[in-house]
């Protein structure tokens, strides 16, 4: 293959350029793979197995091009873990290899890689390829988005959110690091749609979802809507003294809007918020959150409302208000 043989590849319908991986223990089919995409796509490039997962989990591409043969773990364990973890099970894999037998293709679908390729390879072939996973990806994707977002605010819905939860209590377990779930709905939303009407209300949702989205930044934390005037805000590697912080923060917020809400004792739109925080363990159930961050949205409801309050993690004292 010449490296200057190169062929154009269509680009994300978001406009953005595709992340492409390529991982090979030998510089040399990294430096080709990589000079065929560059001009269209942004590259990466990792020498081993464990730099190559290391990166999906922190970055996740959207395609891999993963070279077979390579020091433990090789290229099958590599494509293994990455199908096996919720963060990078989506992650498309097409395998770049030197063996050519029934018994090594089939070592590859089994182990979750979406294509192959095998050397010696044509340039023409391997864009083609890529190109066409790319876009499958971007598809797989967009679908994705469209039954995980919440039409109305464009934060997620709660399917999203159950499976996230049930995720991230996974992962905590295997951490055992804390989980924090920061619960919080509008007061006397009833009485605003009841006042200002229904249009009115749909977009005092939208504004709420957009404050409460924008005091959660880090990348793996989720903001989503799980009723209609309810909130949720899931914090992974947070404990309660974090959660607190980061639900105040909603609350100011909100507060901020300065909504006018005239069947209010404030005269504006304020929002109610409960904390939870656990150390998940293995064989447990996510509903313990969520049980406990009811019963601190409830307290900060019996409080008077815009305020927040906190479940304390079993066994320690509650924060205070």
């Amino acid at each position: 293959m010449s490296s200057a043989e190169r062929i154009p590849s269509t680009p994300l319908v978001t406009g953005r350029r595709a992340r492409i991986l390529v991982v090979d223990d030998q510089p040399t089919n990294i430096l080709t793979l990589h000079r065929l995409f560059e001009d269209e796509h942004d590259m990466f490039m990792a020498t081993g197995g464990e730099q190559a997962l290391a990166f999906c989990r922190r970055t996740p591409p959207d395609l891999v091009l993963l070279d077979v043969v390579m020091p433990e773990p090789g290229g099958l364990a590599v494509c293994r873990a990455l199908a096996a973890d919720p963060a990078t099970r989506d992650i498309p894999v097409i395998f770049v290899t030197g063996v050519d037998d029934p018994d090594g293709e089939a070592a590859c679908w089994d182990a979750g890689g979406v294509d192959f390729i095998t050397k010696p390879f044509n340039a023409r072939t391997v864009s083609h390829r890529v190109r066409a996973h790319l876009t499958l990806k971007q598809q797989a994707d967009l679908l994705r988005r469209l039954a995980w977002v919440d039409g109305l605010t464009g934060i997620a819905n709660r399917r999203h959110f159950d499976d996230c939860l049930q995720d991230e209590w996974s992962r905590c377990a295997r951490l055992g690091s804390p989980l924090s779930l920061v619960s919080f709905d509008i007061d006397h939303f009833k009485r605003f749609n009841d006042s200002k009407g229904h249009l009115a209300g749909d977009d005092a949702l939208r504004e709420v979802a957009e404050a409460a989205a924008a005091c959660v930044s880090r990348p793996g934390d989720l903001v989503a809507r799980t009723g209609g005037e309810e909130f949720a805000a899931l914090l992974s590697h947070v404990d309660a003294h974090g959660a607190a912080i980061v639900a105040e923060h909603i609350r100011q917020a909100v507060a901020e809007l300065a909504i006018a809400h005239p069947d209010s004792d404030l005269g504006r739109i304020s929002v109610s918020v409960g904390v939870a925080t656990v150390v998940p363990v293995p064989g447990g159930e996510p509903e313990v959150l969520l049980a406990a961050a009811d019963r601190a949205l409830y307290s900060a409801k019996a409080a008077g409302r815009n305020c927040v309050r906190v479940e304390p993690v079993a066994g320690e004292p509650a924060l205070a208000p």
